[in-house]
Order: structure tokens, then C-alpha cells, then sequence
């Protein structure tokens, strides 16, 4: 695509194959790129005028391979899998040199030095944090640059080869919690330089403003000392404003720094023996950093914000540079979702939203890049087929175990590839690979979306309240407000606002002036009004004499609503029980909501004697670990304090009494997981019926080549022990009770109620009282 003038080109034209991973060759003239166009992941070459056909520099693939980076000479290319493993391919003779395997996923941040003669990228350790380490092509070495203690990771080169930066959590300053005593680290990362070799000079010498005397008459009374003989060296010459005394700009390579005699195209000059020691800070604030690149006199970072779960961040993604030359940080641009910079280091290209934009490295007005142009033909039913067979794929390069359960994976793609041909909407290929995938017997086989649309609905004007038909009257009624949490956006109710006289047993007469009778559907008339006030002609008598009007600010959805009124009732229930002894509260899912729930209700429960956990219909997510880790931590001792009537404990935040666990059919996932460890970590009974018996983890590898996605399986859940655990079994209550139709139609619950019987038992036969206050102590001889 052009940035400004020109025509834009579609190089591949191809329905039948999914081309991604596009990169420039240094001198511009062709492009690598990764395609399936063989049935496999293999590394193209295509000019970049679109002329003649894509040439295929690799063969044999049978993994999701990833980024293809030109080495600065063009003679190599890297580019690594999804077994983590690292390989560089001659691109005269197509030979393939393996370099490295991480051991723990991907290896994906692999970079070529200045005139190629080496591959920078980081590896992980046991722990999960990562180290530098440097390949070198000449001899084929792995060097392990950084040590094991700290993470370090996204290694970038100094384009002048003098020095290598990365990233490292370096920062131990933890921020602190309110609601309990405890950490949390953000903002924990700085940006640092290698040099690379021992004569090469500190990119930030000490600055002086003093004056270099460089005349040889001692003598001189300096009366010209401010006009200095053309011939002569200016007063200040040397003394750049960064303080480099010879003058040239950082970065530059100085005495020693050109690596091989006078060829400045071989390969640069590293000192491995005692790299990582000589290593330094640069002045940048220490924060949220990804996305590090060398530049010209300095580097390129995105600076991020801290992550929230259920909200969205404080801080927009930026991109910054930072100078050698003034020691200053710069922001280029504001909410940004990625960058790369030209190989020239002239020119950023920006994602910024759905535009990309291309800026003048040192900062300036951008230029917008048209993608007007960007059109393909597309044949539908040669996409399908493409989709097909990269979804098998994904599910054998990434399913958790390689025995496939132990089915026949190329068997079951030729049992349903015959349907294709049947094929007429993108749902039915969602559905044909649905089944295909099920054949595996495993949860979270997901497949979504694609290249079709539905229609969007309407959003309607809810009022937070339960209509009821009143047939005698034709009218309809108010049967029950829900009350809600107004102190919440999530949980405001409309008809509990202040100055709305809305009640229970109210006659909706009116809606917005249009008269609501009983044969019409007042859904219908709060359709296409969510975005604004409503007015609802209310009366405690079904006629329209002494009616008052309200009116009210909308929500779109009740379900939140709902939910609270359900847990409120549930917290009544088991505080009648009890006597207020017992605490309740419930984790819906194990995601942004399920974490905001435990936080809201588990703090102020904390002195309870009693406490049961909810967690039926719980949706899953990856939270379960956090509530576990709180729930389980014992009160290892108390403190009293002179003007305080009850003690605190240690840890400060620690329950110390007795938890029971309700489970169900609908407890998935994470949902399942949390049950689980709450018994191995002996928290308590488990109640209710057998979880669902879905754990296998998930993530995604990018979409499909139409926008759909596909979800595989990856990440098992084992015990202690190593054995597999919950998959397609669930969690098996210790006490089964079943929530049969008949009770919860009457208003009962079981389930609650055997829990509530449990905790109180427990609480009976094991107190779990703080203790009083001891007598003071005397220590008078």
C-alpha cells in the first residue's frame, strides 16, 4: 500500500491459502512471508512489484511457523515455530541451521545485529522469567548473555552495533493494597544497554559545561580567547551537548569500535566474557514497557499502563523515543497498537485504531497510509476448505497431550472433509469443524465467528422491574422492583433512583404518552429507547385519574440486576439460619466479575464464624488461584492494641473459621479447578452435585484468514502428583445434594441449606473464636 501516491497491490491472490507474517527484504525488492498455500507452513519469497510467481524457500513444514527476519545483508532469513524452536535458512542454497529450542513456548522476540552476523532473543527459565541470550552465524554459538535471578526479555540492537538493549524487571517497589496488607509489582521495568564490547565507550558520560583549553601559548593573556584564529579550534570544540568529548554523536563507534580492520560490512565485534556486567540504566522512569527498539541515538519503547481486570486501563498505550543526544523522552504518538520502524530508522510506521500511520522518526505530523485499495477476490468455498485444514492443524500442533486422546487426528479429517462439499454458509463450517473437534472428547473446543453477520438487536429501555399482567384490569403492574446497588454502575436500578416514586403494585398505564394495555407487549414499546429518558404514567388504580408521571434513566440488560437480588436473598437466608454467625457469598465466574464479587463480599465476612462459598454456575475464567490463596491463608497470631476492643490477626487479613464449598453441574472450568484445589488445600466439605469436568486451558493463535477464531485446548490440569485430574470427570461433591425441581419451585434450596447445616455443625464439635484480650503483662522485679 502506498503511503501517499501509488497504486496498491495484492501479491499473492490466493482464497486458497492463508499468507501471513509479510516482512520487506533489506534492499526492498522482495518480500518473505509465511503461507499454507502447500497444506503446511512454509516461508515464500515474492517481489514486491508483483511480478512473476511466489517462490518457496522452505519445505517439509509440519508446524505453525512465525515472523520471517531478514538478516541486514539479505542473505539469511530467521524464523521459528510453534515448538519453540529457532531456525536461520541460507537463502541461496535453502539450507536450514538450528539455533535454539525454548523450552517453555514460543520464541518469538528474535532480531538480527547490524550487518547480521548475529541473532539476539530470550529464552525462559523453570521460574518463567526469561534471559538474553546472542547466536552467532560465523561459528554457530549460543551465547547466554544475562543470569537466572531476574526477567529479561525483547532484545533490540543499536543500529551502530555498539550496544544491546533489552528489557528487565528491575524495580522492587511494589504498590500497595487497601483493602488488605499486601503487593503488588507494577511498574517494575527499565530499559538497558550492553556494551558490547570493552572499548567501547558509556553512552552517557558525565556532563560538564567546563571549558577545554586547546591552544598551545600557555602564555596568552586570552584577550582573543572568545575569537580564536580560523585556524584555530573553537574553545568549546569537543563538547557536544551530550558530553562526548571527541565529539562524535552516541552510538557512533569510537576507538576500537570498528570490528574488523576497515570492513565496515563484517559482521560486528562481540566481548562475550563479561557482557552482562557491563550493562547500564538508561534515564527513562521505570514503568510499563513493551515493544523495545534500537534507533538512531537511542531507542523506541511503548510506554503501557498497569492491567485491570473488568475495567479497561488508566493509561493509553504510547509510543516514546529516547535520545542519547538531549537524555530526553519524547512521545510520538498516543494509543497506539503497535509500531515498526523503517530500516533506515527515518520513519515509524503507527497502528493507531483501525489507521496506520507513518511519522518521522524524530517526532512530526504523520501521514496516513491508504488502504482505499486493499481489495480481494474471494471464492468462498476455497477459504472454507483453507480454514478446514488449518483448524486441524492448529488442533495437532497445539492440542495439550500429542496422542490425540489417543483417536487417529488424520483419519477424523478424512471422515469429515467429504462434507465441505456441502458447505453452503459459513455457519455450516463452524459446525462441520465442531464436529470434528468433538470427536476428541475434550472441552473448550471452540469455534467461532467468521466472515457472516447478524443483525443487531435492538436495545430496549429496561427499567430494572418485573411487569405482571393484571387480568381483570387489562393492565399491566409493577410486581417487583429490583433494588440493586445504586452506589454500582453495574447494579444501578432505574425505579430506586432518588426522586422516582415508583412502587410495587404501581399501574403502568403509559409509556413515553403511548397508552400500554394489557393485549400489547410493553417490551415492544421500550424498544429503540435505551438512549434516553424514559416517562411511564404510573397509578395505584388502573385508570388514568390521579395518575403521576416519572421518568427514568434506562439500563439495556437486568441480568446484573437479577443476579444481586439473588445473592441478597441467598445472604438472608443463610444470616437467618445463623443467627448473622455464617457468612455468604458467590463467585459467578472466575473472570472480571467473579474477582469483583469475591473482593466486595469476602472483606466484610472476614470476622464471620462460618463462611460459605458459592460457586454454582460458575463460568469459569483463571482467577481461582487468587480466591484460594486468600481463603487459605490460618491465622498464625493476633496483636491487641490499647484503644482497640477486638484483636487483629496475622496475617492482617486471614478468616479464621469454617468454609464449605456448593458446587454444581453448571460449576465449569476454572469453576471446576476452584472446587478441586479448595479440597486438596483442606478448606472444607464440598457440597452439591458433580462439576462440569472441563479443564483443559485455552488460548488462541490468531484468526483464521476470514476473522474467525478457533480456541485449542493447550494447557492441561494435573495433580500434585502429575496425574491427570477433573478433565471429563468434574469434582465430586462430598456431600450430594440435588436441587430437585419440586423445592426450588417452592422457593427452597437444598443445596444452601445442607451447607448452612455443615458450617454450623462444624462450627459446633471445632470453635474458632479469636482469643480475648490477655491479662497485661507485669515486669516489675
Amino acid at each position: 500500500a502506498p503511503i501517499e501516491n501509488g497504486p496498491t497491490r495484492n501479491l499473492t491472490r490466493s482464497s486458497s491459502a492463508h499468507d501471513k507474517w509479510a516482512r520487506w527484504s533489506p534492499d526492498g525488492r522482495r518480500i518473505a512471508y509465511v503461507s499454507d498455500a502447500t497444506g503446511e507452513d512454509e516461508i515464500y519469497l515474492v517481489a514486491q512489484d508483483g511480478s512473476g510467481e511466489p517462490e518457496q524457500l522452505t519445505t517439509g513444514g509440519q508446524a505453525m511457523r512465525y515472523t520471517p527476519e531478514w538478516s541486514p545483508t539479505g542473505d539469511h532469513i530467521a524464523f521459528s515455530d510453534k515448538d519453540g524452536k529457532l531456525y536461520v535458512i541460507d537463502v541461496e542454497t535453502q539450507a536450514v541451521i538450528d539455533v535454539a529450542d525454548e523450552a517453555r513456548g514460543l520464541l518469538r522476540d528474535y532480531v538480527w545485529s547490524p550487518r547480521g552476523g548475529h541473532l539476539a532473543f530470550s529464552m525462559t527459565d523453570a521460574t518463567g522469567f526469561s534471559s538474553i541470550y546472542v547466536w552467532t552465524l560465523a561459528d554457530r554459538e549460543l551465547h547466554r548473555v544475562t543470569g537466572e535471578y531476574f526477567h529479561e526479555w525483547n532484545p533490540a540492537w543499536d543500529p551502530e552495533g555498539n550496544y544491546l538493549y533489552y528489557l528487565s524487571d528491575r524495580q522492587f517497589a511494589p504498590q500497595l493494597g487497601s483493602f488488605e496488607w499486601n503487593y503488588l509489582v507494577d511498574r517494575e521495568t527499565g530499559i538497558y544497554a550492553l556494551a558490547l564490547r570493552r572499548d567501547v565507550e558509556h553512552p552517557l558520560p558525565p556532563e560538564s559545561d567546563e571549558v577545554e583549553l586547546t591552544g598551545d601559548d600557555a602564555d596568552d593573556d586570552g584577550d582573543e580567547a572568545d575569537e580564536p584564529d580560523d585556524g584555530d579550534e573553537d574553545s568549546d570544540a569537543g563538547h557536544d551537548e551530550d558530553g562526548d568529548e571527541d565529539g562524535d554523536e552516541p552510538g557512533d563507534e569510537h576507538e576500537g569500535g570498528d570490528n574488523d580492520g576497515d570492513d565496515e560490512d563484517a559482521p560486528i565485534a562481540i566481548d562475550f566474557d563479561g557482557l552482562a556486567q557491563r550493562v547500564v540504566r538508561l534515564p527513562v522512569p521505570f514503568d510499563n514497557y513493551v515493544g523495545l527498539s534500537g534507533a538512531n541515538d537511542g531507542v523506541f519503547f511503548i510506554r503501557g499502563g498497569p492491567q485491570y481486570y473488568g475495567r479497561g486501563g488508566s493509561v493509553q498505550p504510547a509510543l516514546r523515543r529516547f535520545t542519547f543526544a538531549n537524555r530526553n523522552t519524547e512521545t510520538i504518538a498516543d494509543g497506539i497498537g503497535g509500531y515498526a520502524v523503517s530500516r533506515d530508522g527515518e520513519k515509524v510506521l503507527v497502528r493507531e485504531g483501525g489507521a496506520w500511520n507513518v511519522y518521522p522518526a524524530g517526532g512530526g505530523d504523520a501521514t496516513r497510509v491508504s488502504t482505499n485499495g486493499l481489495m480481494v477476490d474471494r471464492v468462498p468455498a476455497e477459504e472454507w476448505e483453507q480454514i478446514f485444514d488449518e483448524v486441524w492443524r492448529r488442533f495437532r500442533d497445539f492440542f495439550y497431550v500429542e496422542n490425540m486422546h489417543g483417536y487417529d487426528w488424520d483419519a477424523l479429517r478424512e471422515r469429515y472433509r467429504p462434507m465441505l462439499e456441502h458447505v453452503g454458509h459459513r455457519s455450516d463450517l463452524n459446525y462441520v469443524i465442531g464436529e470434528m473437534v468433538a470427536e476428541l472428547n475434550v472441552s473448550h473446543a471452540y469455534i467461532a465467528g467468521g466472515d457472516w453477520e447478524a443483525p443487531d438487536r435492538p436495545d430496549v429501555a429496561l427499567p430494572g422491574a418485573i411487569f405482571e399482567l393484571d387480568a381483570e384490569s387489562g393492565r399491566y403492574r409493577i410486581a417487583e422492583i429490583f433494588a440493586g446497588h445504586n452506589e454500582e454502575p453495574r447494579y444501578r436500578s432505574p425505579l430506586t433512583e432518588i426522586g422516582i416514586d415508583a412502587r410495587v403494585g404501581d399501574y403502568v398505564l403509559a409509556i413515553d404518552g403511548e397508552e400500554l394495555l394489557g393485549s400489547d407487549n410493553p417490551y415492544r414499546v421500550l424498544r429503540h429507547r435505551a438512549d434516553r429518558p424514559v416517562r411511564l404514567t404510573l397509578n395505584a388504580e388502573p385508570t388514568f385519574d390521579g395518575a403521576r408521571e416519572v421518568s427514568y434513566t434506562p439500563v439495556t440488560q437486568e441480568r446484573s440486576l437479577r443476579y444481586l437480588t439473588e445473592v441478597e436473598a441467598n445472604q438472608r437466608k443463610v444470616a437467618e439460619m445463623t443467627d448473622g454467625r455464617v457468612g455468604y457469598l458467590h463467585v459467578p465466574d472466575m473472570g472480571a466479575q467473579g474477582i469483583q464479587e469475591f473482593i466486595k463480599w469476602f472483606y466484610g465476612q472476614v470476622r464471620k464464624e462460618g463462611l460459605v462459598i458459592d460457586v454454582r454456575g460458575n463460568g469459569g475464567g483463571n482467577v481461582s488461584q487468587m480466591l484460594i490463596e486468600r481463603l487459605g491463608r490460618r491465622v498464625l497470631g493476633t496483636s491487641f492494641s490499647r484503644t482497640y476492643d477486638t484483636p487483629d490477626t496475622y496475617p492482617a487479613v486471614a478468616f479464621h473459621g469454617h468454609l464449605v464449598c456448593i458446587l454444581d453441574e453448571d460449576s465449569a472450568s476454572d469453576g471446576d479447578i476452584f472446587p478441586y484445589r479448595f479440597r486438596e488445600a483442606g478448606l472444607g466439605p464440598l457440597i452439591g452435585k458433580r462439576s462440569w469436568g472441563g479443564v483443559i486451558g485455552i488460548t488462541s493463535h490468531g484468526p483464521l484468514i476470514d476473522g474467525g477464531s478457533v480456541n485449542v485446548p493447550q494447557f492441561g490440569t494435573n495433580a500434585a502428583d502429575g496425574s491427570w485430574v477433573v478433565e471429563n470427570v468434574g469434582v465430586e461433591p462430598d456431600i450430594e445434594v440435588e436441587n430437585d425441581p419440586r423445592s426450588v419451585i417452592a422457593g427452597q434450596d437444598p443445596q444452601l441449606e445442607r451447607a448452612v447445616e455443615e458450617v454450623l455443625r462444624m462450627m459446633r464439635e471445632d470453635p474458632k473464636a479469636l482469643p480475648q484480650r490477655p491479662a497485661p503483662p507485669v515486669k516489675t522485679p
